[in-house]
């Protein structure tokens, strides 16, 4: 009975964690309605104790790079380009004279350094170290091998290298190897499937996603804020085009450390129209979505084989230790869907409203995203446990077990080896 109230109790905070509606999650924290751009939430969550004589002995995890500037130039410059060219018309009200010089002060931030990996995003993949350690201490004891492999990108190489030197900082006697290489780029960061990555695009697909920007991306009042005429928006601005970039600076403003804020040019009902979208393409492009077969997740079906072989083959090794990869967000939503973490697995259709209330990417891929396996070995005995955590949280998994959020390695690997073994793209066009 015992086992039995414990495992309702963690379903029961697990549901909790989605109660909320997203509509007020992000009228709450307007930085959610980012999306990827959501800086990361440092977790105060409290971790459930292990079972009686378990203790971590090794953890397996991928992590998404810190907070960035933003990869595209475009995405400053055209807005500013827009502002610019309105001011010299004497177009701009008085907001939009505030936004011109907002935008045009975090591009000269961001020129040259366009997807390159900011000093919040060091301090997140410290914080993450150190809580890492603090965790589970005898995981990185005197001697324990710390295996750290990134994508050859480098805002991934520097989130990396500050992950291992606060790790170093907590235990200088840890030995730690690091390695960024195109050799291991098949499991890291495999966009190269063609055969998958087809069910993206399709005419149901186009319509869903121009449906949803019609019905919940509202542009009437920002250019009333920012424009001094709506006849000259109509005639001398992509509307459309110039909300996308403009949200995107403002929503990853968040990433670097600056007092500027465009949010405030925005609603919080225009924040959380934008993202219902963007959740949605998401979803789509990325997750376990009816629109796009189910398949995306599966675009992450090396890196799952690998954390199941390299997981056998550490826990061989008579010392603890950790496996430590580090990529992208575009890795790290599919693999939680792959892996079924939570509500992440559950398939989801093409309804943005719908879809806002069961599934929210702020949760799952902000910057420095990260999902980690933690085993934990009985005392004099092979026996074996792993929990999961997605961005420091514990999540449930589709296995049975009496004592969640920990699970039998064994019952696990089989799951997911079936899982991967039934898998088969469909053949339809």
């Amino acid at each position: 009975m015992k086992k039995s109230a414990l495992l309702l109790l963690f379903v029961f905070a697990a549901c909790t964690a989605w109660a909320q509606l997203a509509r007020e999650e992000i009228f709450a924290d307007v930085h959610r309605s980012a999306a990827n751009y959501y800086a990361y939430p440092t977790p105060k969550v409290k971790l459930t104790p292990a079972p009686k004589g378990y203790e971590p002995v090794y953890i397996s995890a991928y992590a998404r790079h810190g907070s960035r500037w933003l990869i595209n130039p475009d995405q400053y410059v055209k807005p500013l380009q827009i502002l610019k060219k309105a001011a010299a018309a004497g177009m701009l009200t008085a907001e939009g004279q505030q936004a011109l010089v907002a935008v045009d002060s975090v591009y000269r931030m961001a020129n040259k350094r366009f997807g390159e990996l900011t000093e919040k995003g060091a301090r997140q993949h410290r914080g993450i170290a150190q809580r890492m350690y603090k965790n589970f201490p005898t995981v990185f004891a005197d001697g324990a091998v710390v295996d750290a492999r990134s994508t050859v990108v480098i805002r991934c190489i520097l989130s990396m290298t500050n992950e291992c030197l606060q790790l170093q900082a907590e235990n200088p006697r840890l030995r730690i190897k690091t390695d960024a290489s195109y050799h291991d780029m098949y499991y890291m960061n495999n966009e190269d499937q063609p055969s998958i990555q087809r069910f993206r695009h399709n005419d149901t697909i186009k319509a869903a996603l121009a449906k949803a920007w019609e019905e919940n991306v509202k542009t009437d009042h920002l250019m009333s804020v920012l424009f001094r005429d709506a006849a000259y928006v109509r005639d001398s601005v992509n509307v459309s085009s110039f909300v996308n970039n403009f949200f995107s600076v403002a929503a990853n403003m968040q990433s670097c450390d600056t007092k500027l804020d465009l949010y405030r040019f925005f609603t919080p009902e225009e924040c959380y129209g934008i993202w219902k979208y963007r959740n949605l393409e998401w979803s789509i492009r990325y997750g376990d979505n009816s629109l796009s077969k189910g398949m995306m997740p599966y675009l992450q079906n090396n890196l799952l084989r690998n954390f199941l072989t390299t997981t056998d083959s550490c826990l061989q090794k008579s010392v603890p230790g950790a496996t430590l990869r580090f990529g992208h967000e575009v890795v790290v939503l599919p693999l939680a869907c792959l892996m079924e973490l939570g509500d992440c697995g559950k398939q989801q259709g093409g309804d943005a409203n719908l879809l806002a209330e069961k599934w929210r990417n702020y949760d799952i891929f902000p910057m420095a995203c990260n999902i980690q396996w933690v085993f934990y070995r009985k005392k004099n005995s092979n026996e074996l446990l792993v929990k999961v955590l997605l961005n420091e949280h514990e999540m449930s998994l589709p296995i049975a077990t009496e004592q969640a959020p920990y699970y039998r390695w064994e019952d696990v690997k089989k799951y997911y080896q079936k899982k991967l073994a039934r898998f088969q793209i469909p053949t339809e066009k």
